[in-house]
């Protein structure tokens, strides 16, 4: 790396670690790296004659907690690479192990087009991914809000290749109202091998940090006084669409384990309800198979 690189990288990981931004050495690189156009590794190329003071400028963008991925307009999700910025959600970590068990258990099934359906789909991330490493799997991604869904268009439409080609489909609806108010899923009612959804899921009056409170979409964060509102509407829509033997993945936070397994009961046609952990360990996700009923 430049001297001068390295230099202006150590000043600017003082002041975001000062402004409270949790991982500031790399963050700070990594806003290097993006105005620099290369990648982090690459650093070390950039002489001192082209360093870049734009370079500053995001700098003071992340020390006032503007989410990084909307500093670089890019979120990297499994193997993905998306577009995010105002509007959307911004993919967590947490997220792709989910997504990682979903992505495991269509794999195991003995059918040979398998179907998801991926309920508040943001910018694609989880859709995305199962498309891209689930063969002959078609995707069916659910968004109400019209920014978000603008982004998820963006990163379906830049993801298009001969093997994903019309595996994902975007669709316009509200998860939380009946399944007919979802745009063109009800005729899949009793068919979808996997149901999965990162629905909002935190209780209104919640504190969150600024790059979550201040930047996230309201409606991909605050769902009723418990956090729960979001997540009783995904178990009714996954009734509805799972056929017997189907499953239903849904992230909770990690405060909601015991409460969120209590959402799928045997009453209600639910049978193998499980709590799963994300790599903190921490409660993240709740899984159900469809008893059919």
């Amino acid at each position: 790396m430049s001297s001068l690189l390295l230099d202006e990288i150590a000043l600017a990981t003082a002041r975001l670690a000062e402004a409270g931004v949790d991982s500031p050495r790399a963050d700070a690189e990594l806003i290097a790296a993006h105005v620099h156009n290369v990648k982090r590794g690459e650093l070390h190329t950039v002489p001192d004659a082209e360093f870049d003071a734009r370079y500053w400028e995001g700098i003071a963008r992340r020390a006032n907690r503007e989410p990084l991925q909307h500093i670089t307009g890019q979120a990297f999700f499994r193997y993905l690479e998306l577009d995010v910025g105002p509007g959307v959600f911004v993919p967590r970590p947490e997220t792709e192990v989910m997504t990682g068990w979903v992505i495991d258990r269509l794999r195991e099934m003995d059918v040979a087009s398998p179907i998801a359906v991926d309920l508040g789909t943001g910018s694609g991330a989880i859709a995305l991914s199962i498309a891209q490493e689930v063969p002959r799997a078609t995707v069916h991604a659910v968004e109400a809000d019209p920014l978000a869904r603008g982004w998820a268009e963006r990163n379906i439409t830049g993801h298009v290749d001969s093997y994903t080609a019309g595996r994902v489909l975007l669709h316009a609806g509200d998860f939380t109202g009946d399944l007919a108010g979802l745009d063109g899923l009800e005729e899949l009612a009793g068919t979808v091998d996997v149901v999965v959804s990162n629905p909002p899921y935190i209780p209104v009056g919640s504190i969150v940090p600024p790059e979550v409170g201040e930047y996230d979409p309201p409606a991909a964060l605050w769902s009723g006084e418990d956090g729960m509102t979001a997540v009783r509407a995904v178990e009714r829509v996954a009734r509805r669409l799972l056929r017997p033997d189907g499953f239903v993945a849904v992230e909770h936070g990690a405060q909601q384990g015991a409460e969120v397994y209590w959402v799928f009961p045997e009453e209600s046609g639910w049978r193998d309800t499980r709590n799963h952990k994300d790599l903190a360990g921490r409660d993240r996700f709740v899984t159900a198979r469809s008893a059919g009923t």
